[in-house]
């Protein structure tokens, strides 16, 4: 395993995140894995020498960091070791409170996320979205008032557009308070739009890019169809990635895709995988997995490098998207 500097910061993190999202509780998706079942995942990517690990209140309403917590202490990780990060905004119930990057919200957020994962502070917290309801001011202070208390060690930004990201590290800057220093970015083959204003911004101010849905919802393992999703329970549930993924011209990048695996003798997810790697300002793709083969697939990615011409054929068939992801 490979680590890499987290933006301008000095800590290091390895050069893939797991991503927690899918192991938490079943009543909040049918898809997800419960702890049992997470265990071997959670395993797997230690011994992989994977120290950094991605999650979000949201995600199974709070069970998710109670697996990743569970799991973690279960398997005897070192805390100091570990990169954790996790999120706030969602709603996390009907109260009108409850919900967003209020002054308010954050600080209750970040307790019952400590409280559920079982620690002291995370390492990387992380607005989920951007809120149009509160100022800016207000959401940057709060943030750096969870830094100053020991509760959080740095703080990232997620989906937004370019200008809003400005506006929140300029006001950060204006009054003093902790800055990002990263961005979780929706970025991979089939969704390219990143590479026009938030990429270069993130160059231009060291912050790290750190995409979600690198291998696009498991688009790329050919299993996905336009007519009905696919055969997964995931795939004919998921919602949110049917909304992203399946236009005509996505499907011509995903058979582009399957050409070069199959040329290399490998598959679809770990080519998407390693082109997302082969860009020198992604600092470590966040990756989920709902099977043990698909985790080491991607471990395996690591050591895949693509020609300068498999880039060219893998980026050629890409046309304009609408903005997806923000909300």
């Amino acid at each position: 395993m490979n680590y890499v500097r987290l933006g301008r910061t000095g800590i290091k993190v390895s050069r893939l995140c797991l991503g927690m999202m899918t192991y938490g509780s079943k009543t909040w998706r049918e898809w997800i894995l419960e702890e049992n079942e997470a265990r071997p995942f959670v395993k797997r990517a230690l011994e992989a020498g994977i120290n950094f690990f991605d999650t979000a209140d949201v995600y199974s309403l709070g069970a998710s960091e109670q697996v990743l917590g569970n799991c973690l202490r279960a398997l005897s990780a070192k805390r100091e070791d570990l990169v954790i990060a996790t999120k706030v905004y969602q709603p996390m119930s009907e109260d009108v409170n409850d919900r967003g990057l209020s002054r308010k919200h954050i600080m209750k957020s970040i307790d019952a996320s400590l409280r559920r994962l079982q620690m002291d502070y995370v390492d990387l917290y992380q607005i989920h979205r951007w809120d149009c309801d509160t100022p800016i001011e207000e959401t940057m202070e709060a943030m750096h008032d969870v830094v100053k208390a020991g509760k959080v060690r740095y703080i990232g930004a997620s989906s937004m557009y370019a200008w809003q990201f400005s506006k929140a590290q300029y006001t950060a800057q204006l009054h003093g308070w902790t800055r990002f220093v990263s961005m979780q970015d929706h970025y991979n083959l089939v969704y390219r739009e990143e590479e026009r204003e938030m990429i270069p911004c993130c160059i231009d101010q060291g912050v790290a890019l750190i995409p979600w849905s690198p291998m696009a919802r498991g688009f790329f393992a050919g299993r996905h169809r336009k007519g009905d999703w696919g055969n997964t329970p995931r795939a004919k549930t998921d919602s949110f990635g049917q909304g992203m993924y399946y236009r005509d011209e996505d499907f011509a990048v995903a058979d582009r895709v399957q050409q070069v695996a199959g040329k290399r003798g490998l598959s679809g997810p770990q080519i998407a995988l390693a082109w997302v790697l082969s860009k020198p300002f992604v600092t470590a793709p966040i990756i989920g997995a709902s099977r043990i083969e698909h985790l080491d697939e991607a471990i395996a990615a690591l050591g895949i490098q693509l020609s300068s011409e498999e880039v060219r054929a893998l980026e050629e068939p890409y046309q304009l998207h609408p903005i997806l992801g923000h909300t």
